[in-house]
């Protein structure tokens, strides 16, 4: 699809066809990347998104135990904080 690049003050925008945004999910706000010369623009999306379900299946699953012994006393730990 052919598009015309326009001024937006100082800078230039694409204007996105509805059919467009609405097939690609697209909201208010984009993630932009240039990748060997093309632009590349995609749906922001939640950095933690998915992790909620992936850990019930793995609660679910028994693979939820802990790697380590997170009760392990340090000297940062033994320090008197109190001024």
């Amino acid at each position: 699809m052919k598009v015309n690049l326009v001024s937006i003050g100082n800078s230039k925008g694409v204007r996105i066809p509805a059919s467009i945004v609405k097939e690609c999910g697209l909201g208010d706000e984009l993630e932009m990347r240039v990748e060997d010369g093309v632009i590349m623009l995609a749906p922001l999306r939640n950095l933690r998104e998915g992790w909620a379900e992936a850990f019930e299946k793995m609660a679910a699953a028994g693979d939820d135990a802990a790697l380590f012994d997170d009760t392990l006393e340090n000297e940062f730990d033994a320090e008197d904080w109190t001024w």
